[in-house]
């Protein structure tokens, strides 16, 4: 397969932080009378904030006070992280490891935006390990539009079709896919791939497994 880089996406594959973001999203919902929220989660993976609003304004009408929710689910969420970080995925340190020791490129391709996005690296001190960074907010287009994964590929200097995108969620597959790139599934919130099966390279469980197909397929 001539492997030459490996790219990340960050929430729910390298951090367990679906699941946080989903109760914050019922916090404030609740906050502001809409109910629970949470279950919205699972139509939105991999959206970046500008794809978000629009599907809650389609949701719940263009009255839908988007930038409220925002800052309630963000006071949750540093509430929540104070008490105790998001804690880095099964594997991550191991593959992170197998990817450098084998000169392997490694890049970061997330919906969501620089400042959270890096603060987690840091905070799990990884960030050095990456080449390139691709952030939702440097993007027009959010997954599962191609953009960011073909930015991603641009930036590390490989060539689509040489490089492995790692993903948790279905529209972060299409992205990967439409960009010409080989593709791993590692389930996280949503562990149905029946409708993208036939576009995966393989679904792992985990980032050791990923480490174990890298080394087998490299």
């Amino acid at each position: 397969m001539n492997i030459k880089a490996v790219v990340f996406d960050l929430d729910g594959l390298m951090i367990d932080s679906e699941r946080l973001v989903q109760k914050t999203w019922n916090i404030a919902g609740e906050a502001m009378g809409y109910g629970q929220l949470g279950e919205h989660i699972y139509h939105t993976l991999g959206f970046n904030v500008q794809k978000r609003k629009a599907y809650f304004q389609a949701v719940y009408g263009q009255d839908f006070p988007f930038d409220e929710f925002r800052a309630k689910t963000k006071e949750a969420w540093n509430t929540a992280i104070a008490k105790q970080h998001v804690p880095a995925k099964k594997g991550l340190y191991h593959l992170l490891d197998v990817l450098k020791k084998h000169d392997i490129k490694m890049g970061v391709a997330t919906s969501s935006s620089k400042e959270y996005a890096f603060g987690e690296l840091k905070d799990k001190q990884i960030d050095t390990y990456f080449d390139a960074f691709v952030f939702g907010d440097m993007v027009k287009e959010a997954k599962p539009s191609p953009e960011i994964y073909l930015r991603s590929c641009e930036l590390l200097q490989v060539e689509p079709r040489h490089a492995v995108a790692l993903e948790d969620s279905k529209h972060g597959i299409r992205s990967a896919y439409d960009a010409g790139m080989m593709s791993i599934f590692v389930p996280d919130l949503v562990s149905d791939s029946s409708d993208i099966d036939d576009i995966i390279s393989a679904k792992l469980k985990d980032l050791d497994e990923v480490a174990q197909w890298i080394l087998k397929h490299k």
